[in-house]
């Protein structure tokens, strides 16, 4: 079993799409930590030796902000745009996208469910026009 920063790497998978689930290692750093341990990146997890394991590991914290860490410093500076006022701070403290979308159509993801606005009537009998 491959722990790595408190992530358990999917046994199936090869060393470098596995370390990929590691929060902050992406297809390229893994690469280049493979590299540097000298495991073949096309080694499945299963068959990685304790040794190999360690010197990933290794790497990986004298390297790199993963997990815990780099969670921590991403909603730090979230914290401090919103603190600042600036107007990232503000689009993230309303729930808008911040990066410059549109929010006339789409943005449902930032925004959350469909909110009606106005109310939607229905032509009763009584309102239709007489013939």
């Amino acid at each position: 079993m491959a722990r790595i920063s408190g992530v358990e790497l999917p046994q199936n998978k090869r060393v470098d799409i596995g370390l990929t689930y590691v929060y902050g290692i992406g297809r390229t750093s893994s690469a280049k930590i493979l590299e540097r341990a000298g495991v073949p990146p096309d080694k499945r997890v299963k068959n990685l030796s304790d040794e190999e394991v360690s010197k990933i590991q290794k790497i990986i914290n004298e390297s790199y902000k993963v997990e815990g860490d780099l969670r921590r410093a991403v909603r730090g500076n979230i914290r401090h745009l919103m603190e600042i006022g600036s107007y990232r701070g503000l689009r993230h403290r309303r729930g808008l996208p911040v990066r410059g979308q549109r929010t006339r159509t789409n943005a449902r993801t930032r925004k959350g469910k469909k909110k009606t606005v106005g109310t939607v009537r229905k032509e009763t009998k009584a309102a239709a026009p007489a013939k």
